[in-house]
């Protein structure tokens, strides 16, 4: 996260930002391919390169005859780790709006999975995850309290032994990150929100898929509020708000 960006990335990141961000509708060609790599200040060869990135990510499509046109966005990978970044900067309350209904759905069956298949290394991995969040709220600035919190959710989607939610939440830890941290900025919100993670360890190792279920679901809706109160965010019911 901290490297800088190849050339590569830096005309696959202006394609995209403009896709995202409405600078070519659904249906639009892309302008004429030597005027648009001389634009950006790229090689045609490189242009071409990332039209084939997009591509994959499902937001152009080419066509021999029609050339290269923008695809609307039910056809893009939204959790691609790219477009995420692009969505985040276009429209951030969409974003945690998206983020939080995912988690809804998501993690109190993933919890509930947990608490039935969860052997001695899923549940050491959540207690890790929850001793460095403890140790992490309390340093002055909460230095890497986000990336245990995203571990921690991380290691409960793995815990239920379902391959597919365990790359579920690598493939969104962009938006999580995104969320963990406007949902702790307000005073306090770390540490309330420690309890909650300490039950859903508790109800897992209880074998409890009822109140593994109930504690995440808690954690997801303090999560929500803690939103709608950090500041910069509309107010307004959870679920139009984030």
């Amino acid at each position: 996260m901290g490297s800088f960006p190849t050339a590569h990335q830096r005309v696959v990141d202006e394609l995209g930002r403009r896709i995202v961000g409405g600078v070519w509708e659904p249906g639009d060609p892309l302008p004429v391919e030597d005027a648009l790599a001389a634009e950006i200040g790229v090689s045609r060869g490189g242009l071409r390169e990332a039209v084939k990135a997009l591509v994959a990510k499902g937001m152009l499509h080419v066509r021999p005859r029609t050339g290269t046109r923008v695809l609307p966005p039910e056809h893009w990978n939204h959790l691609d780790r790219d477009v995420l970044r692009w969505k985040q900067a276009r429209d951030a309350t969409a974003l945690l709006r998206d983020t939080s209904e995912l988690r809804r759905i998501v993690e109190p069956e993933a919890a509930r999975l947990a608490a039935r298949r969860a052997g001695p290394e899923d549940v050491r991995a959540l207690s890790d995850a929850l001793a460095a969040m403890e140790a992490a709220a309390a340093t002055p600035g909460r230095n890497g309290y986000v990336e245990a919190d995203i571990a921690f959710h991380r290691a409960l989607l793995d815990a239920g032994g379902n391959r597919l939610l365990g790359s579920l939440g690598r493939a969104v830890e962009i938006a999580l990150e995104h969320s963990f941290l406007i949902s702790t900025q307000t005073p306090g919100a770390v540490e309330a929100s420690l309890p909650g993670h300490r039950a859903v360890v508790q109800a897992v190792e209880a074998r409890d898929p009822v109140a593994a279920a109930a504690a995440v679901l808690a954690i997801v809706e303090a999560a929500e509020q803690e939103i709608i109160r950090s500041p910069g965010m509309p107010g307004g019911a959870p679920g139009d708000a984030v």
